[in-house]
């Protein structure tokens, strides 16, 4: 996949094994950012992407992170569409209860590539049924 770097000290995404199915993302900054407790902040990556057609990445918290820092990304999963040739920002959120300092090259988040499905909607007056039928959350397992 190709990829542009946009700043001085920008980092190549790497997976941290050789099965990891996220690519790490490096945080490529300035000087750091504090991130206050419930506070959101961006994160620049530094970099830009060229994912293929028919795939998009999808960003997710990288678990360390979240787990011992509180850190994650605030819209949960970001979404770079094969389209999108601008930066990679991480909307990073402090869930903790202290405030959490970003430095660049610290591994912010992680991006997967999977392929996408685009059907098409068409407006129906019944769906087929099912065993679950319209049973919601926790329907399931009784």
């Amino acid at each position: 996949m190709n990829v542009k770097f946009l700043r001085p000290g920008a980092i190549m995404p790497t997976y941290g094994t050789e099965f990891s199915a996220g690519a790490d993302l490096y945080a490529c900054i300035d000087e750091p950012i504090t991130i206050q407790p419930g506070e959101t902040k961006s994160i620049p990556i530094g970099i830009a992407v060229e994912i293929p057609v028919g795939y998009a990445g999808l960003v997710y918290a990288r678990s360390g992170m979240a787990c011992k820092r509180g850190l994650a990304p605030a819209n949960k999963v970001g979404v770079v569409d094969s389209d999108y040739r601008g930066e990679l920002l991480v909307m990073l959120h402090n869930h903790g209860q202290q405030p959490q300092t970003v430095n660049s090259g610290d591994r912010v988040a992680q991006m997967v590539i999977t392929p996408v499905l685009t059907p098409t909607f068409t407006l129906v007056d019944e769906l087929t049924d099912t065993t679950r039928g319209t049973g919601g959350f926790g329907s399931t397992g009784k």
